[in-house]
């Protein structure tokens, strides 16, 4: 914060999430609660979903999170429109913690924070006309009028490629394209800054992700619109990102431009997940999946989560966590093998 001004930089991110935290914690039932008067050892289970993250979108920048399935990208997402609450650090917009806000301040920017979820047939209501789940987020906070959201309904779905008559429709009455349209519109409908897109076109047909793909990027270059775009497949992430975060059971393990991470990844596991991408000039490339499974984040390894799957593993990793470092300009990674005497 500008401290002569009591403002936060000019320079500052857009949406930051400072030694982010989420914990999910399982208490014990009645039954383990009984066992443990009695001298038991149950104990409530805690999953660590997110682990002190720092992750900082600037404006108008896509922000690719990818991680297999299970490593907290879709916490982490919605820890940063405020969705889920955090358990330890800070949310900011454009420097300033939200949560030192007044409450009618934080409720005007996290109306500028919108999720578009993966999968287009749970995420909307089956009981609503298109009109009403895309217009009625505009009404209730006062942006537009009653009588006006029928027209503003079709502007927004002209706007993702839909046809505004067919808005007194249900979504059962929509292909899976049209829904995740469907859906897009509605994050639109109340004038976002900011988009978390959490595998929006993952339960789509590849030519209908293209099409979506391409949507996204018209309405970025239209809206001045701000992603953080969250995949598995990094084929996707590719062609939409300016940046990559890289998520490893909960913690940030490596980040930078897009095109540099895919060039030349340092973290062992951006290496091992980079891997599996299929290239044309790669044609006989024997596939190495990466070893194990990924483990459980009720009871996560000590020192760097990624040790024991690491091809790289040295007996520092097993006890010692590795810190985010700068590893070239606007690059960071997180592992030993960057430190002075780490290569084994």
């Amino acid at each position: 914060m500008n401290a002569a001004k009591g403002r936060a930089p000019a320079d500052a991110p857009l949406v930051e999430l400072r030694s982010a935290s989420k914990r999910f914690v399982k208490p014990l039932d009645i039954t383990a609660r009984i066992a443990r008067r009695f001298g038991g050892t149950a104990r409530a289970e805690v999953v660590h979903a997110v682990d002190r993250v720092d992750v900082a979108v600037r404006e108008r920048e896509v922000v690719g999170l990818v991680g297999e399935s299970g490593c907290g990208k879709s916490t982490l997402g919605r820890l940063a429109v405020g969705l889920l609450d955090l358990s330890d650090g800070t949310r900011c917009w454009r420097g300033a913690p939200l949560a030192a806000l007044p409450a009618a301040a934080a409720r005007e920017q996290q109306l500028k924070m919108q999720m578009i979820f993966q999968d287009p047939y749970a995420s909307l209501n089956p009981r609503r006309r298109v009109v009403d789940i895309v217009g009625e987020a505009a009404v209730v906070h006062g942006m537009i009028g009653p009588r006006q959201q029928v027209e503003y309904v079709g502007l927004q779905l002209n706007r993702v490629g839909l046809d505004p008559t067919l808005m007194r429709r249900y979504p059962h009455q929509f292909s899976g394209g049209q829904r995740a349209r469907i859906g897009i519109a509605r994050a639109l409908a109340v004038k976002p800054e900011f988009l978390v897109c959490d595998e929006s076109v993952a339960a789509l047909d590849v030519s209908i992700q293209a099409q979506v793909l391409n949507l996204f990027m018209d309405l970025r270059a239209a809206l001045n619109l701000t992603y953080l775009f969250i995949s598995h497949d990094l084929g996707v992430v590719r062609h939409i990102s300016d940046r990559i975060v890289v998520m490893y059971l909960g913690r940030v393990v490596e980040s930078g431009a897009t095109g540099e991470i895919f060039a030349a990844p340092n973290h062992p596991y951006t290496q091992a997940l980079l891997a599996g991408v299929g290239r044309v000039e790669a044609r006989k490339r024997v596939f190495v999946p990466i070893q194990g499974e990924i483990p459980s984040p009720l009871a996560p390894p000590p020192g760097c989560h990624f040790h024991p799957r690491c091809p790289r593993v040295m007996p520092r990793c097993r006890v010692e966590r590795p810190a985010l470092k700068a590893i070239a300009p606007g690059r960071v990674s997180a592992c030993l093998l960057n430190e002075p005497g780490g290569a084994p």
